[in-house]
């Protein structure tokens, strides 16, 4: 597939190529502002509903719309019955991601229990947002994406006490290693994942069903769908800017902790998209769907850890800290994952089914 990624990326507008210098961008904005403008954190902390941020709840909103609103629900069967993917991701997502994250937690961090806690918990909190924004730039499987964010939602809301429960108390007591408690409730696992998931998809698939209806499909996907297309990325950035901006004087005011925290969420990112993206390709599923699978088992709902760590522990807390370096590593290390990608694409067959169909 000789030229793809040039292809891709020449068809790019100038808001996706340089996307990294943007969002570089906004992570620098963020962290200035809330390290400089006085009284900036209070204001953004304030403007909350039952424990959820509006601003970064408007933000996520923004940004997932577009991209569920481009996905064709009535495929979605084709993906469901597609076990090479289904089973695949619930054993990276659910088995292997946390696990891993508990050992490399323990390895790199064994003298830093808050830090520690804090790093399981994000690797038990299974990516529902933004993935579906890296799947997209990276040319994945919308359909795909749609229906394992779906499946990670579901058993976020039936596995994520029982297994912070595990990783904090059972294993570590098996190990003779110290243990912790984490208080959860369902509620607030099922509200973070109406709210970041449930809103829009439900507005999505109304609009490419009420689109369709209204005015067809070629309508909705030629004219349509392209105006709405750029507002994801403006909701990425806005995004970025407030949860940088919320959390930047922790993070500029101890850089050393910071460097400790990074390492082995560095490695994580790494193993898991790598680790995935093999199994992916020695399974035979297209680039489309591999690249889905990858994203979807690396990415970590930031949003759910943090709330979960400041509610559990307190906001001035570790494990709140090592919550939010989740996605000061997570957002540059993706995004560049996103440009792998799509150098990868030659390596699958050219010209497959689901090739052509996804270049549709």
């Amino acid at each position: 597939m000789t030229g793809t990624r040039t292809e891709v990326v020449g068809k790019l507008s100038t808001l996706d190529r340089l996307l990294p210098v943007w969002i570089a961008a906004a992570m620098l904005a963020g962290l200035l502002a809330g390290r400089w403008i006085p009284g900036l954190n209070t204001v953004l902390s304030a403007v909350e509903v039952d424990g959820i941020s509006l601003p970064i709840a408007l933000g996520l909103l923004v940004m997932m719309y577009p991209v569920l609103a481009k996905v064709r629900y009535d495929r979605l069967g084709a993906v469901t019955a597609d076990r090479r993917l289904l089973w695949p991701s619930l054993v990276l997502n659910w088995l292997i991601g946390p696990a891993l994250m508990f050992a490399l937690a323990w390895l790199l961090l064994p003298d830093l229990p808050e830090y520690r806690t804090g790093l399981i918990i994000v690797g038990l909190a299974r990516c529902i947002a933004m993935v579906i924004i890296w799947n997209d730039l990276a040319c994945g499987d919308r359909e795909a994406a749609a229906v394992l964010v779906a499946l990670n939602s579901v058993f976020q809301v039936v596995m994520f006490g029982v297994l912070g429960w595990f990783y904090l108390a059972v294993l570590p007591g098996w190990l003779g290693l110290p243990q912790a408690d984490l208080s959860v409730s369902a509620w607030q696992i099922a509200k973070s994942v109406l709210v970041f998931l449930g809103i829009p998809l439900l507005a999505g698939y109304l609009s490419r069903k009420l689109g369709e209806r209204a005015k067809g499909r070629t309508w909705y996907e030629s004219r349509f769908l392209p105006k709405i297309g750029p507002v994801a990325l403006y909701g990425l950035l806005f995004t970025i800017v407030v949860l940088f901006a919320l959390q930047g004087d922790q993070i500029t005011s101890r850089p050393l902790d910071v460097a400790r925290i990074a390492l082995p969420l560095l490695v994580y990112f790494g193993l898991m998209w790598a680790g995935s993206y093999a199994l992916g390709k020695a399974v035979g599923l297209s680039y489309e769907r591999t690249t889905t699978l990858a994203f979807t088992a690396a990415g970590n709902n930031f949003e759910l850890a943090i709330a979960v760590a400041i509610a559990t522990f307190g906001a001035t807390s570790g494990q709140a800290l090592a919550g939010v370096v989740g996605p000061l590593i997570e957002v540059p290390v993706l995004v560049a994952l996103v440009y792998v990608s799509l150098a990868l694409r030659r390596r699958f067959t050219a010209g497959s089914p689901a090739t052509a169909e996804a270049a549709s």
